[in-house]
C-alpha cells in the first residue's frame, strides 16, 4: 500500500492553477517504503543502460505504476527549490494462479531468500532539457505481502530538484529488466503558478515570458528590467534522445521576438534563463494543442520506404502514424488500398484540424531502380496451395489469364514465364499475398525504336532552322550595323560626325565610320574600304546613313551632272565619300535606296531643300529637330517605343550640342583690329 501522504498527490496540468506545496527540509535524497517492505537508495548516480528484455526466471518484482508529487526543498524560511517526488508501484510478475499455488510452488524456478522475501533492483531515469540523472534502489517485498491480483506496494523517492517549467521524462525500470520500462512525462509549473514563489529565490530574479499573436505571426516577449541579461534558447523538444536545439540568443533588457507562422511545430518549445551562475532555466512548449503547428509538421513530414518491410517517418516533432500499402496507378491521384501486407499500427493522432492529411511514397523512390514501363502482378495464395494473378492497371486488377482488352491480358503467358524463370523482382511478400514487378521493355521495344526515330528527325529538323536563324539571331543580339557616309568639309564637321558617331555607339547599333578606320583605310584605300563596309551593312540587313554638308551635297550635284565627282573642296578631303558615290548613287537612281539608305542634315549647316532631290528617295532627317525620328530609322524592326526614342534623342542631342555650335559659329576675321582712339 502507498504511504498515507503520497493520497495527496497532485496532478500536474498544461496550465496548472496556484499550488501551494509541502516543504521538505535537507539536502539528501531519501527513499520510503509502504508498511512491510525494505528500501535501500544506493549512493550516488548511475550510468543507465536499461538493456535487453529477459526471460523472468519465476516470480519477480516489476514497476506496475508511476506517481509523482511537487514538493519544495528549503534550506533556510525563504530559500526553497523546486523539487520531484516520485512513487513507484509494485507488482510480482510470473506469480503462479490458483488458491493452491504460493510464491515458492513447485512451478517456480526462483528460490526464496534467507529472509523469504522477493528483492528488486530498480532504476528511475529522469532527463529534462540539458540535464539527466539515474538513481538505484533496492527493494524487498516479504513472501507475505505477495498475493496474486494484488499490489506488492510502493517506494517513493524524494526528491529530484527540477528547473521551473520545465519538462521532465521519467522512466522506472528494474535490473535486469523483464518488461518494457514505465515511463511518464511531467510538464512542471513556473513561478506563476506556485503560492510560495517568495521562497524560491529564482523567482524573484526571473524573466517572464509571454506568447501572443499578432496576424500570423507569434510574438515571444522576454519581460525583463533594463540592463538585465538573459538568455533565450528555441529547441524542438523529443520524446525519444537529446533536444534539438534550433536557435540561441543572449538579450539585454526587454525585447520582443517575432516568429514567422511555418516555424510553429507542436513540440517547439522556448527556455529563458538569467544569465548568472547556477540560474534557474524556465521552458515554456506553447504550440502542443495550435491547429497551425499540426498542420506544419504533418507538411514537412517525409515518408520513406526501407527495404524489405519497414518504414521510417521524418518529422520535427515525434509523430504517431499509420501505415499501409496502396497502388497509384499511371497518371492518377490517389492511391488504392491493397490487401493489408504492410504491418498496421493503429495510433490517434491528435490533430486539431478538419483537413486529412495524408503522406505517400513510391517503392520506385529508394527500394528499386528508376521508374520503368513494368507491370504489377498480384499473387493470392488459395485454398489447397491453388494461386492466381492479375495485373494491376488503372481499371482494377486484371486476370492475367483472361480475355479482357488490356496490354497485361494480351501478354498475360508471357508474363507468367517471365516470373516463373526469374525475371520479376519481388516488391512485398505478406502471407497470402506477393507483389512483383515484371519488365515491359522487351515488349515495347518496337514502339519505342519509332518513336526514338521520330524524334531523332525532329530534332534534325529543328537544329537545320536554328542554324538558319544563327545569323539573324546573332545580328539581333548586337544590333543593326550603321555606316556612316560624310564629306571632309573642314576640322570642326569631322569633330561633329565623330559626336555623332560615338552617341550611336552607345545605343544597339554597331557603328562603323572612316574616322575610326584609319589604319584600314591606309591599307585598302578609300574605294576598296567603302566597298567592303557597304557591302557587309547590306548582307546583315544594316543602313548606310549619308551625311550631307555643303561639300556632300556638291559631290552629289556634280555626279548627277557629270557622272563622276569633281574637286570640290580641297584636295585628298573627300576621297572615301566620293569613292562611295559610284556605288551609292545608282541605287537611289534604280529606286533600290528604300529601307537600306537613311539621309541627314545639320540645322545650321545645310537646308534639307539643298540636297538633291533623287537622294530624297530615301528618308531624310534635319538633326537634331528630328532626332526620335531618325533614330527610329536607323534601328528599323528592332526600335523600342517613343518614350525609349526620345530618351535616346535627347541624349543624343546633348551630346552634338557643343559640336555643332563650334560648326555653326562664323570663322574669325583675319583683318587686323584698328587702333584706339587716343584721348
Amino acid at each position: 500500500m502507498p504511504v498515507p501522504w503520497f493520497l495527496l498527490s497532485l496532478a500536474l496540468g498544461r496550465s496548472p492553477a496556484v499550488l501551494s506545496l509541502e516543504r521538505l527540509s535537507g539536502t539528501q535524497d531519501t527513499v520510503h517504503c509502504s508498511p512491510g517492505l525494505s528500501c535501500h537508495l544506493w549512493d550516488g548516480d548511475l550510468l543507465c543502460v536499461p538493456g535487453s528484455l529477459m526471460p523472468a526466471p519465476g516470480p519477480v518484482l516489476v514497476p506496475a505504476r508511476l506517481q509523482t508529487e511537487l514538493v519544495l526543498r528549503c534550506y533556510q524560511e525563504q530559500d526553497c527549490d523546486l523539487c520531484l517526488r516520485v512513487a513507484i508501484h509494485l507488482a510480482v510478475h510470473g506469480l503462479p494462479e490458483g488458491p493452491d499455488q504460493d510464491l515458492y510452488g513447485t512451478d517456480a524456478e526462483l528460490k526464496p531468500e534467507e529472509n523469504g522475501s522477493l528483492q528488486a533492483q530498480v532504476v528511475l531515469y529522469f532527463r529534462a532539457y540539458a540535464a539527466s540523472r539515474c538513481v538505484l534502489m533496492e527493494v524487498q517485498v516479504p513472501a507475505a505481502l505477495v498475493h496474486p491480483g494484488r499490489p506488492a506496494g510502493s517506494v517513493v523517492f524524494e526528491c529530484l530538484e527540477v528547473a521551473l517549467g520545465a519538462e521532465v521524462r521519467i522512466w522506472a525500470y528494474t535490473q535486469p529488466r523483464y518488461q518494457k520500462e514505465l515511463n511518464l512525462t511531467q510538464q512542471l509549473p513556473d513561478c506563476r503558478s506556485l503560492e510560495v514563489r517568495d521562497s524560491i529565490e529564482n523567482c524573484k530574479a526571473l524573466p517572464w515570458l509571454d506568447v501572443a499573436t499578432d496576424g500570423e505571426d507569434v510574438l515571444l516577449h522576454v519581460d525583463i528590467s533594463e540592463g538585465q541579461r538573459v538568455g533565450l534558447s528555441l529547441y524542438w523538444n523529443q520524446s525519444q534522445g537529446p533536444t534539438r536545439p534550433w536557435w540561441h540568443q543572449n538579450l539585454t533588457g526587454p525585447q520582443t521576438i517575432s516568429l514567422n507562422h511555418t516555424d510553429l511545430v507542436p513540440c517547439l518549445c522556448v527556455q529563458v534563463w538569467p544569465l548568472e551562475p547556477d540560474s534557474v532555466r524556465t521552458s515554456l512548449c506553447p504550440f502542443r494543442e495550435d491547429p497551425r503547428a499540426h498542420r506544419n509538421l504533418w507538411h514537412g513530414a517525409r515518408l520513406r520506404l526501407l527495404p524489405p518491410q519497414s518504414w521510417r517517418l521524418e518529422a520535427r516533432c515525434p509523430m504517431p502514424a499509420e501505415a499501409s500499402l496502396c497502388w497509384q496507378p499511371p497518371g492518377g491521384d490517389t492511391c488504392q488500398p491493397l490487401t493489408p501486407l504492410l504491418p498496421r499500427e493503429n495510433v490517434t493522432v491528435n490533430v486539431h484540424s478538419a483537413e486529412k492529411l495524408q503522406l505517400q511514397d513510391c517503392l520506385w523512390a529508394d527500394s528499386l531502380r528508376p521508374p520503368r514501363d513494368d507491370v504489377l502482378l498480384l499473387e493470392v495464395q488459395g485454398a489447397r496451395e491453388n494461386r492466381s494473378f492479375c495485373a494491376l492497371e488503372p481499371g482494377g486488377c486484371t486476370p492475367v489469364l483472361s480475355r479482357a482488352p488490356t496490354r497485361a491480358a494480351r501478354l498475360g503467358e508471357q508474363l507468367l514465364r517471365d516470373l516463373h524463370s526469374g525475371q520479376c523482382l519481388k516488391l512485398w511478400d505478406g502471407d497470402l499475398e506477393t507483389l512483383w514487378a515484371c519488365p515491359m521493355d522487351k515488349y515495347m521495344h518496337q514502339r519505342w525504336v519509332l518513336l526514338w526515330l521520330a524524334g531523332l528527325l525532329l530534332a534534325a529538323v529543328l537544329f537545320l532552322l536554328l542554324l538558319l536563324q544563327k545569323g539573324r539571331v546573332k545580328a539581333a543580339a548586337r544590333g543593326r550595323r550603321a555606316l556612316l557616309l560624310h564629306a571632309a568639309d573642314d576640322a570642326a564637321f569631322e569633330r561633329l560626325v565623330g559626336a555623332l558617331a560615338s552617341a550611336l555607339g552607345r545605343l544597339p547599333l554597331r557603328v562603323a565610320v572612316d574616322l575610326w578606320s584609319g589604319r584600314e583605310l591606309g591599307a585598302l584605300g578609300p574605294a576598296a574600304w567603302v566597298h567592303a563596309q557597304r557591302r557587309l551593312a547590306m548582307q546583315e540587313g544594316g543602313v548606310v546613313v549619308l551625311l550631307f554638308s555643303p561639300a556632300a551635297a556638291a559631290l552629289c550635284r556634280e555626279w548627277l551632272q557629270d557622272g563622276a565627282p569633281g574637286a570640290h573642296g580641297p584636295p585628298g578631303t573627300h576621297d572615301a565619300f566620293a569613292a562611295s558615290l559610284s556605288c551609292v548613287l545608282p541605287d537611289f537612281l534604280q529606286g533600290r535606296a528604300a529601307g537600306r539608305y537613311v539621309s541627314a542634315c545639320f540645322d545650321g549647316l545645310l537646308p534639307p531643300a539643298a540636297v538633291p532631290a533623287p537622294l530624297h528617295a530615301a528618308p531624310l532627317f534635319s538633326l537634331p529637330a528630328q532626332l526620335p525620328e531618325f533614330l527610329g530609322a536607323l534601328q528599323g524592326r528592332d526600335a523600342p517605343g517613343p518614350a525609349r526614342l526620345r530618351e535616346s534623342a535627347r541624349q543624343v542631342a546633348r551630346a552634338l550640342r557643343p559640336a555643332l555650335e563650334r560648326c555653326s559659329r562664323p570663322p574669325p576675321d583675319p583683318s587686323p583690329a584698328a587702333p584706339a582712339d587716343p584721348e
